[in-house]
């Protein structure tokens, strides 16, 4: 009887249909291609993986970055998504500490809590009860102040006062300390004041500083009437030095219907239709139309809720009937609102944390800061890099925050005079800046501006003559997707295409050039650098920049992917993308909405021999090998896992498999009958154990569209020499599989035995 070899054709094709791809690869799990000197993809089992940090981490991990500090102790940074504190931790030698940042957001009444100024300087004392503010905690002022002529808004460094008051120094756009006017306890927040069916609104905020065409920005949610505002206003026209306006999206209107009751001193007036309609305490209104008393006449409210509101010191007879029209109304109801940083400086030498008494010995000497009782930040998604030794962590869309090994810091501490809002960050190299995507100006979120601090300084963000700070606003696109530092350069995605971000040096510091479209970036983590070629995964299709600019990556598993993934915003936002410079592979693990939205398959792509595969398995955050070893991913909330140190799955069976599509036993009309299959194989690790045990499974039809015949699965070991498998027909598909522990295979090229065996 004739005898026949098998050599498989490397990689996974499931676009073709079975028959199509004869003696190819159809489905694969947890394998990988190894290239020959004949350019072929011997098949083999994947690396396996074991525990890098023995313990379960209870939030999905959605990052993680290593680094080594001066010490040369090496350090994993892990970012998970969570409401509770459990955001931002650090392994080192086997031990976790968590350092999630820490803040609370307050309304504080400055007609109480006053803010105080003196003439001529720019330290300005802010009474807040209960702040518990210590140097090297920071607040941020949301809610525009005015007081001294000064005008308080943004980030701001704090220095200690007393447990209910903090300093903070006054400075102006250009971050040079301004001095106050005046000595003056007290302060306010803007007065917006309305006119009916008028979309301009003016505002009252004394000593502004603005000029018509300036952006006014609102961070605080206003809402008064009918009327909502959030975000960036245009200054239209300046009226005085304490006046401008803005117009709003909408026009305000005397929308609900009213009843009004009263007794001379006291007017109660209550809405009733559309209870929508919010009159924010503290506003002023007018009552229209109230029958009987016929009174129109401005209140201010003192009292709110759900439907009805109550107005002191009206004269208002008994009536039905009438509106309300909302006149005017304070920012945060009259109140500043502050979000509290709580942050601790570096211990001092020769002192313990929290030795000596509290406030003892001179600021700065003799007793090491403490921490203040702020609450951990929240995040669904991290970005995370190394300056030097100092960690640098951004949570999607918030503030930038760093956190230093050497120093005994409990938390990562906020870089004060680095934008608040910001989607991600990377640190450029050689020069190291830290790049900052979907940043702000002035507090409202851009999504399309990338801003850069200093060269070797991350305080310094207002760019000078005299220092490399400075942004860009990438012209086209909805919205900057993603950053990283690519060879030679940063690279930028939109949802459009890709920009090159090239280091030029002053004046300009970056160059921008549009280098792809129709390329965006589906993710924010679906993009990477390997050895000097950039990958990524798009809306539809792979790309890869080289030497020769953006190409197309063909992917024969098109449908495997793009047929199952989950499309939705928050399926895109969970992609990983994963490389593994050892075997020179690139993997995408991605949701699917079988799933729910979860991550649970992958697809791999080899760039040695450019070919693909694929896989079911999570992994939710990912980094190549690094300072710590071979790759690192993390399975959600569960482990942390190093990659390629085991040939079992952390200590269990490893579900490795791939099956061909059919192939033709001859090219007539006959039916074939094969009677023995050879293995050939390796059957473990080079010097080691040649203990593998392999499933070998025939489907077998004469028709690709019948259902086939299974023939086995037959057992294959080394000791085994041949097996009898004993079936006829035209088309046959081969499945091999294992599931022992401690094992290791590769195949090679198997050889059977046929022979014709008629027609039916």
């Amino acid at each position: 009887m004739p005898h026949s070899t098998l050599k498989l054709i490397p990689g996974v094709d499931q676009n073709r249909t079975l028959a199509l791809n004869e003696a190819a690869i159809s489905t694969t799990n947890l394998v990988r291609f190894v290239p020959d000197r004949q350019g072929l993809g011997l098949v083999q089992k994947l690396g396996g993986w074991t525990r890098f940090f023995n313990s379960t981490i209870g939030s999905p991990v959605r990052a993680l970055w290593a680094w080594q500090d001066t010490n040369a102790s090496t350090h994993l940074a892990v970012g998970c998504q969570c409401g509770t504190g459990n955001g931002l931790s650090v392994i080192t030698n086997g031990s976790r500490e968590i350092i999630t940042p820490q803040k609370d957001t307050v309304s504080v009444d400055i007609s109480v809590d006053t803010i105080d100024t003196t003439a001529g300087s720019s330290t300005v004392l802010i009474n807040a009860t209960g702040s518990n503010l210590e140097s090297f905690d920071s607040v941020y002022i949301k809610t525009q102040i005015s007081v001294g002529g000064l005008v308080l808004f943004g980030l701001y460094n704090v220095s200690f006062v007393d447990a209910n008051s903090f300093n903070i120094t006054a400075r102006d756009a250009l971050g040079n300390p301004i001095a106050a006017t005046a000595t003056v306890s007290g302060g306010a927040v803007p007065e917006f004041s309305f006119t009916a069916s008028s979309a301009f609104i003016s505002v009252k905020l004394d000593d502004h500083g603005y000029i018509a065409g300036d952006t006014f920005p609102i961070l605080v949610l206003l809402s008064a009437g009918n009327v909502t505002l959030s975000g960036n206003y245009i200054v239209s026209s300046v009226t005085d030095a304490d006046n401008f306006v803005i117009v709003s999206n909408n026009s305000p209107t005397t929308i609900p219907a009213l009843t009004a009751s009263g007794d001379g001193t006291t007017a109660t007036v209550t809405f009733s239709g559309d209870l929508g309609f919010v009159v924010p305490v503290g506003s002023e209104i007018t009552v229209a139309g109230v029958s009987e008393a016929g009174y129109n006449g401005t209140f201010t409210v003192t009292a709110s809720s759900s439907t009805s509101v109550s107005y002191l010191n009206a004269t208002v007879a008994a009536g039905t009937g009438g509106t309300v029209f909302v006149a005017s109304a304070f920012l945060n109801g009259g109140e500043a609102e502050y979000t509290y940083y709580n942050s601790v400086g570096p211990v001092p030498t020769s002192t313990g944390y929290g030795v000596g008494g509290y406030g003892a010995g001179g600021f700065g000497t003799g007793v090491a800061s403490t921490p203040g009782a702020g609450t951990p930040i929240t995040a669904i998604d991290w970005t995370l890099d190394n300056w030097g030794e100092i960690l640098i962590a951004c949570p999607t869309g918030e503030e930038i925050y760093y956190w230093s090994p050497t120093e005994g810091a409990p938390t990562a501490s906020i870089i004060t005079n680095a934008p608040p809002v910001n989607d991600g960050v990377f640190v450029a190299m050689p020069q190291r800046q830290i790049i900052a995507w979907g940043s702000t100006q002035n507090g409202i979120q851009d999504p399309l501006l990338i801003r850069w601090c200093d060269v070797n300084n991350y305080n310094q963000w207002i760019p000078l003559l005299t220092n490399q700070a400075g942004s860009f606003r990438i012209p086209k696109g909805s919205k900057v997707v993603s950053c990283i530092q690519g060879p030679q350069q940063g690279l930028v995605w939109t949802d459009l295409g890709v920009w090159a971000m090239q280091y030029v040096g002053p004046p300009y510091i970056y160059q921008f050039n549009e280098i792809g479209t129709g390329c965006g970036l589906i993710g924010r983590k679906a993009a990477t650098s390997m050895n000097g070629v950039v990958y990524w995964m798009g809306q539809s299709q792979f790309f890869k920049l080289s030497q020769g600019g953006v190409e197309i990556i063909p992917c024969p598993i098109w449908d495997v992917i793009f047929q199952d993934i989950d499309m939705s915003d928050a399926g895109k936002r969970k992609i990983r993308i994963a490389a593994n410079s050892r075997f020179g592979e690139v993997s995408w693990f991605y949701a699917t909405e079988s799933n729910g939205g979860e991550i649970n398959k992958y697809v791999k792509y080899n760039v040695v021999l450019n070919q693909w595969d694929y896989g079911t398995l999570s992994r939710t955050a990912w980094i190549n090998e690094s300072v710590l070893g071979p790759p690192i991913g993390a399975a959600g909330s569960t482990y942390i896992y190093q990659h390629e140190t085991s040939p079992d799955a952390d200590g269990q069976p490893m579900a490795s498999s791939f099956q061909t599509g059919y192939f033709v036993m001859t090219d007539a009309d006959i039916k074939m009958f094969v009677d023995q299959v050879w293995p050939d194989m390796k059957w473990g690790y080079f010097g080691g154990t040649q203990s593998a045990n392999v499933k070998l499974t025939f489907f077998v039809t004469d028709y690709p569209g019948d259902t086939p015949i299974q023939y086995g699965p037959f057992t294959m070991t080394q000791n085994v020499e041949f097996l009898t498998p004993r079936f006829r027909g035209r088309l046959v598909s081969i499945k091999m599989e294992s599931d022992d522990i401690g094992s290791f295979w590769r195949v090679g090229a198997m050889r059977y035995r046929l022979q014709p065996d008629g027609k039916f």
